[in-house]
């Protein structure tokens, strides 16, 4: 049974997405798939293929770059939600000149009054080296923040390492 909040965090490329997706479909709930992602090139766009070529069929698909609050809203018992991903979220918040701390709250709040469970796929980026500009040391720190308040939040954090999935907050679903 899903909780009714679960983090999944791990590197770019670590196996997050399926990860999570294998957590909903094994839920047996209706799936539902929050894609916050702008396609902004081409790459941007192979990406999106690839996830969608991995997809198991039977996903209702909601691409909403930054109001997810309205999605979350909507959503009913009897359905799952995975939020894909928090950090293309953020990037979309940022980027939109949208009052980060505003956003958030209202992000944090929709993910708690959700009548759903929903899996929210975020990344690590505070592993890595220090940015060279000040965009990319605020979206850094922005994201280590963001992932501070959804893990605190969650009643399960999982990591993804290597497509390896550690518990690391709570009981795997």
């Amino acid at each position: 049974m899903l909780p009714p909040l679960t983090v999944v965090l791990g590197g770019a490329a670590s196996g997050k997405s399926a990860a999570s997706e294998s957590l909903i479909v094994n839920s047996g709930l209706t799936r539902v798939y929050l894609a916050t992602s702008h396609v902004w090139d081409l790459e941007l766009q192979q990406i999106v293929d690839r996830h969608l070529s991995q997809r198991v069929e039977g996903w209702q698909t909601i691409v909403t770059p930054v109001a997810v609050w309205d999605v979350l809203a909507a959503r009913r018992a009897g359905e799952a939600v995975l939020l894909d991903c928090a950090t293309m979220w953020l990037s979309n918040v940022m980027l939109g000149s949208h009052d980060l701390q505003a956003a958030q709250a209202q992000l944090l709040e929709a993910l708690g009054a959700c009548k759903a469970p929903v899996v929210v796929v975020t990344n690590e980026v505070g592993q890595g080296i220090v940015p060279d500009n000040a965009l990319s040391r605020e979206f850094r720190e922005a994201q280590g923040r963001l992932n501070i308040a959804l893990a605190a939040q969650a009643d399960c954090v999982l990591h993804v390492l290597a497509g390896l999935v550690q518990v690391r907050k709570g009981e795997m679903p």
